[in-house]
């Protein structure tokens, strides 16, 4: 159904903001074959063309990067400080392993103050990145040798099968990149329009490459492919979940950054029900993506929309989603580019 050893690779392989090396090199890899032409621009977005028939563009955006962090200092003893890059949930770092990527990589963990030292104070705090340290097990001397201040850290683990889920780090967004890597692959066809598939680079620190490429690339068409929150587990309510597992890929209609063209949701929902796809909509409270750079960063806006896959304990190093939502949104992208001609365009 879904290739999961070319999933688990591109999950487990590092690439913090900024630093998505690892993950330019596997996608370079697997799309050389499927494209026109492949660009890479100045920041690293890795910019993969097919062409079409018509004189119009079509930009689908996933990002290679994932939330990580960077050294800010290395104390006498060897411990290392760090700054965030991206968002975290600072209580979710306790007991985890990490990487740190200098001359060679580096493993550590994440250590605090043990629970058996605390205070009644210390126990009810909400815990802070500051907080948290990291241990190498290795000396100040040994590690000034491999590790310098601006090196990167990335979070450790290894893409596993429950039942019909997969559970990884950094799923988002590399289930993504592994999607629109797929949808390539499997368009056989040529496309109605030139597809301008761009694996982004810096999403989790502000849209950055996505704002880029949207400028230079200036489409007509666009969609951004991203996670999105599943919160269908004990404690919300069907009202607050935003998409549940299982329940097929969502279309978006908006997030914090963006509002997706009515028209694209309606033609989304209808290329669904033709095709018989099972999706869900999604409204997301808090939280952007890509979808905001394609759309409005470029001269006159483009009609955009977005494909979100349904991800749950999302910022974690046990991200979930279901095989069979990947899957569909495979399907829906692949399905929804080749018929963009097909549609009356115009506001009604």
């Amino acid at each position: 159904m879904i290739n999961t050893k070319l999933l688990a690779e591109i999950c487990e392989v590092a690439g913090a903001p900024g630093h998505e090396q690892r993950v330019r090199e596997i996608v370079l890899r697997e799309v050389k074959s499927l494209v026109d032409e492949i660009k890479i621009d100045n920041m690293g977005n890795v910019v993969a063309i097919k062409k079409g028939d018509k004189d119009k563009k079509v930009m689908i955006a996933a990002h290679m990067d994932e939330i990580g962090f960077i050294v800010t200092h290395i104390d006498d003893k060897g411990f290392i400080f760090f700054h965030t890059l991206g968002g975290f949930d600072p209580k979710t770092l306790t007991a985890q392993r990490v990487i740190i990527h200098g001359k060679k990589d580096v493993v550590g963990v994440m250590g605090s103050k043990p629970i058996h030292l605390m205070n009644a104070t210390d126990r009810a705090k909400v815990p802070t990145i500051k907080d948290y340290f990291i241990d190498t097990g290795r000396s100040k001397k040994e590690l000034d040798k491999i590790i310098s201040v601006g090196d990167t850290i990335t979070r450790e683990r290894e893409l596993i099968e429950m039942g019909d889920c997969l559970n990884c780090k950094s799923l988002d967004n590399r289930v993504s990149v592994f999607i629109l890597i797929e949808m390539f692959r499997e368009m056989k066809k040529k496309p109605p329009y030139d597809v301008y598939g761009v694996f982004t680079v810096q999403e989790e620190i502000g849209i950055r490459g996505a704002n880029v490429s949207s400028m230079d690339i200036n489409p007509d068409f666009g969609f951004g492919l991203d996670t999105t929150i599943a919160w269908d587990t004990p404690g919300s309510t069907k009202q607050e979940q935003v998409s549940a597992l299982g329940d097929g890929a969502c279309i978006k209609v908006m997030d914090s950054s963006t509002v997706s063209d009515y028209r694209m949701v309606k033609y989304m929902k209808e290329i669904s029900k033709k095709k018989k796809l099972k999706t869900q909509l999604e409204i997301l409270p808090a939280g952007g993506t890509d979808t905001a750079g394609i759309q409005r960063m470029n001269p006159g806006g483009c009609i955009a929309g977005a494909v979100s896959i349904p991800t749950r304990h999302i910022h974690q190093v046990i991200e979930m989603v279901h095989k069979n939502d990947v899957r569909g949104a495979i399907d829906l992208l692949k399905h929804s580019v080749e018929n963009l001609h097909t549609y009356n365009w115009k506001f009604k």
